[in-house]
């Protein structure tokens, strides 16, 4: 059993994704044409966005998102330590400083008191991170932004389909972003990503860095495009051939998320309590105004390494999520820190497991997983 598997879905939805590749074949426009714009319509009118700039991945959208806020060379974001290479990493190549904070005690998120203690002259933004299943507290976080005038950006990159207060993951500032990497819970066959935001002048900046600075709001061979050069820019334009794949598979993105809550909540119940797992996702403190959206299922253990070793043994793939926290990787040394600054970021890397979870996997797949947990912990010395 695989960690991630999508060739059960690609079967489901072959003939949509046949239908959308043979409109992009017909066309003869191979990226960052009609078929895209199709798509971004669509993304648009699912999460309520009041733009969607479709882009090559999750990380340039990040990337483009930063610069398009009026980021500034040299200006501070503050970031948490516990996250994907790719939010800080962002920040770097968008001119900009991470400045990382501690996550929040019972979750995953961005503290907002740590957050409030990194402010400096030179920051200019926040950028919570939604991981796996919730979004980050951005009732607590957007009050310290306005109290300190600072931008929210929204590494929302995992977050489709994840609201607050009605509003969904990404559009609760300056923008936000999605990743279609394969594996998320609307992936594609390769990477791609798109901008999200309400703001027009955010998304219209995005348009042009994403086409080598090039202004307009409509596509190539389409009427409208300018072909004049307003800002550097760099190429991150989507492939017609990924949007093709993500408007097929959009048709039941809403049946793969609640199918996705069906697996999380079997795992829930059959690993709380379980000794030697010391959280669930589902034990967490919920989120005020925002539901769960299980995107990765991840569990909280002991003796995480053995653990991964036996289910591996057993042919049951697994991820860590992350194995180093970020103000501790090698890239960020010259920032100075050291083990201990951060130390809920790092406690959290040092227990973290996920198990398999997607919509094409079976009650039995899960009832699987749990038995090989429970019969590992039972045989550990105590």
């Amino acid at each position: 059993m695989p960690f991630f598997d999508q060739a059960a879905s690609f079967q489901k939805h072959w003939e949509g994704i046949r239908k959308h590749l043979d409109d992009v074949l017909d066309n003869g426009k191979f990226s960052h044409g009609a078929k895209v714009a199709e798509l971004e319509v669509r993304l648009a009118a699912w999460t309520g966005a009041g733009h969607v700039v479709a882009v090559n991945s999750g990380t340039d959208a990040l990337i483009l998102l930063l610069r398009a806020a009026g980021l500034e060379p040299g200006d501070e974001v503050i970031v948490p330590a516990y996250s994907f290479i790719a939010t800080a990493s962002a920040v770097v190549l968008a001119g900009g400083v991470p400045v990382f904070a501690d996550i929040e005690e019972h979750g995953t998120g961005l503290d907002p008191g740590a957050a409030d203690a990194a402010v400096t002259a030179r920051t200019s933004m926040i950028m919570p991170v939604h991981l796996f299943d919730r979004m980050a507290d951005l009732r607590g976080l957007g009050a310290v932004a306005r109290r300190r005038g600072l931008a929210i950006v929204e590494d929302s990159a995992e977050a489709i389909g994840m609201r607050m207060d009605g509003v969904h993951a990404g559009l609760h500032g300056a923008g936000g972003v999605l990743s279609f990497f394969p594996a998320k819970t609307l992936g594609g066959i390769g990477d791609g990503g798109a901008v999200l935001t309400d703001e027009e002048s955010v998304a219209e900046t995005a348009r042009m860095l994403r086409h080598h600075g090039r202004g307009g709001r409509t596509i190539d061979n389409f009427p409208g495009i300018s072909n004049a050069t307003v800002v550097p820019g760099r190429n991150s334009k989507m492939d017609d051939v990924q949007a093709a794949v993500l408007q097929a598979k959009l048709t039941t993105l809403d049946a793969d998320i609640a199918r996705r809550a069906e697996l999380a909540g079997r795992y829930d119940a059959r690993l709380r309590g379980v000794p030697g797992v010391r959280g669930v996702p589902g034990s967490l403190p919920p989120r005020p105004g925002s539901d769960r959206v299980p995107y990765v299922h991840l569990l909280q253990v002991e003796d995480r390494d053995a653990l991964a070793a036996h289910l591996a043994g057993r042919g049951i793939g697994t991820e860590i999520y992350y194995p180093v926290p970020l103000h501790l990787q090698p890239c960020f040394a010259h920032l100075g820190h050291r083990p201990g600054d951060f130390p809920r970021a790092e406690a959290a890397c040092a227990g973290a497991i996920a198990v398999p979870l997607y919509p094409d996997l079976s009650d039995e797949q899960v009832d699987r997983v749990c038995d090989e947990i429970e019969r590992f912990y039972a045989g550990r010395p105590r």
